[in-house]
């Protein structure tokens, strides 16, 4: 049985108050893993612990990014500042990669040079503490940014959840280490860690790019436009048609552009009334959408389309 939020749970915790805790997370998983790294020698604890500064700098990144982001449109920017999320995946997807190089490197040379390791005990439990709170934080964090549709919060989520692969590995072979006594273990299952994490900052900065690019909407929103579009066509029995759809994804925000044809002898009122009612229709299903609705006459084609049309048919 999966555990989710309540509506009203989901809601109360929006992007920045769980952005606000997650820097007061890293900062205490900061003492903890430098704690464990000080006791046992482990160049995995060690690790461990700079992937815990990358998410300090991480989530507060991703803080001002989401303030910047909540801000009203403005006459220089019109469409709002919602794209400022995009930095802040970005961001922590640079992050991610530089933290990953740094522990790859760094057990590379732990490899070459193998260091006994001390109060193992006491370094395990508080690396499996701090991973706790990074797994629970993250956990909140995935499910309000599927209620707030937010990609900063989405990415800090992602980047805990990298640290809490970082954990469990460390752990990991810090046990087959005290178990085999082969000490090239804890650096060799940093350098595993560091391979993976690496693959997850990558995917960050890649989606980041897509968004700024002005990247279609989700496949699954792109369906509820469709099926809504069908109703009303079926609604007005076929008299209404619909074609030149185009979306885009801005952060939390989501954008459409399409063509409504009418019937030429239908009023301006009734027309408008029709786009009133779809317009309304796609907001209920869709919230947070924007849509621009263009009404044309049945049969009319705009000068765009016919300058796109002379383009695809020039040889």
């Amino acid at each position: 049985m999966s555990i989710t939020l309540a509506p009203s749970l989901a809601v109360w915790l929006t992007p920045r108050r769980l952005l606000r805790v997650s820097v007061g997370v890293a900062l205490l998983t900061i003492v903890l893993k430098t704690l464990a790294w000080w006791l046992t020698g482990s160049i995995g604890l060690l690790s461990d612990a700079l992937e815990s500064f990358v998410n300090l700098a991480g989530a507060m990144f991703a803080l001002a990014m989401v303030t910047i982001a909540e801000r009203p449109a403005d006459a220089e920017h019109p469409y709002g500042h919602s794209k400022a999320e995009y930095f802040s995946s970005g961001f922590e997807g640079i992050l991610i990669v530089g933290a990953s190089m740094a522990i790859f490197w760094a057990s590379g040379l732990r490899l070459l040079q193998p260091q006994p390791l001390e109060q193992l005990d006491w370094g395990l439990a508080l690396s499996l503490a701090s991973t706790g709170l990074n797994g629970l934080l993250a956990w909140a964090m995935f499910r309000s940014a599927r209620t707030h549709r937010s990609v900063a919060l989405e990415g800090d989520a992602r980047h805990l959840v990298t640290d809490v692969w970082t954990s469990v590995g460390v752990v990991v072979g810090l046990l087959a280490a005290r178990a085999t006594g082969w000490l090239w273990l804890d650096p060799l299952v940093a350098m595993g860690v560091a391979l993976n994490i690496l693959k997850e900052g990558g995917t960050l900065v890649w989606r980041a790019a897509q968004g700024l690019m002005d990247e279609a909407v989700e496949q699954e929103l792109l369906e509820l436009i469709a099926a809504t579009l069908e109703r009303h066509s079926q609604t007005s029995a076929g008299a209404v048609r619909f074609d030149n759809l185009t979306s885009r994804r801005a952060g939390a925000r989501s954008y459409v552009q399409l063509h409504m044809h009418v019937p030429s002898q239908w009023t301006l009122g009734r027309a408008a009334a029709a786009r009133e009612a779809l317009e309304a229709e796609l907001m209920d299903t869709i919230p947070g959408l924007y849509a621009t609705i263009e009404l044309l006459p049945m049969g009319a084609v705009t000068a765009f389309e016919q300058a796109e049309a002379q383009a695809r048919a020039a040889p």
